[in-house]
C-alpha cells in the first residue's frame, strides 16, 4: 500500500471517529435534557432546555470533532447533528409521535436541522482555535515571528 492512500484512509478513520464523538456527544445531550427537537407541543415547546439543547449541545458537539481531528474540524461538525437529527425524526416517523404532541413537518425540521449543524460548525471554530492557539494567516505569521526571536535570543544566550 503506498504511503499516500495509506495517509487517506488513516485521515478518514480519524474524520470518522471524531464525527462518531460529536454525534455521541449530541445524543447524549438530548438524552439528559429529555428534549426532543423533532416533537411539537404547541407554544410549550419552547422553553429553556429546547433552546439548550438546539444552540449550545451542537455547539459542544463542534468543539469535540475540532478537537478530535485538528484543522478542518469546522468542516466535520457539521455532520454530527445531521446524522442525530435524521436517525431520532426517522425513529420518531417509524414509531409516531406521542400523545399530545406531532411531528415538526418536514421544513420546519430542516430548518432545525440547519441550526444545530450551524452552531456545530461554531462550536467546531472555536475548537480550532483551541487547537491552533490562534486563527487565520496573521497568527501563523505572529507565531513564526516569535519562533525566529526566540532562536535569535536563544543564540545570544548561548554567546
Amino acid at each position: 500500500m503506498n504511503k499516500a492512500l495509506k495517509q487517506r484512509l488513516m485521515d478518514m478513520g480519524v474524520a470518522t471517529i471524531a464525527v462518531s464523538c460529536g454525534a455521541l456527544v449530541i445524543y447524549v445531550g438530548d438524552t439528559l435534557l429529555g428534549v426532543k427537537l423533532e416533537l411539537f407541543y404547541g407554544i410549550a415547546t419552547f422553553h429553556p432546555l429546547w433552546i439548550v439543547d438546539l444552540f449550545f449541545v451542537p455547539f459542544l458537539g463542534g468543539i469535540v470533532v475540532s478537537l478530535i481531528y485538528g484543522l478542518g474540524g469546522k468542516i466535520l461538525a457539521h455532520f454530527s447533528p445531521l446524522i442525530v437529527r435524521v436517525i431520532s425524526y426517522y425513529q420518531l416517523h417509524l414509531e409516531g409521535p406521542p400523545p399530545g404532541s406531532d411531528l415538526l413537518p418536514l421544513g420546519y425540521w430542516l430548518l432545525v436541522v440547519i441550526v444545530a449543524a450551524e452552531f456545530a460548525a461554531i462550536g467546531g471554530v472555536v475548537g480550532e482555535v483551541v487547537v491552533k492557539r490562534t486563527y487565520g494567516r496573521e497568527g501563523q505569521l505572529h507565531k513564526r515571528r516569535r519562533r525566529k526571536k526566540a532562536k535569535r535570543q536563544a543564540v545570544q544566550d548561548a554567546r
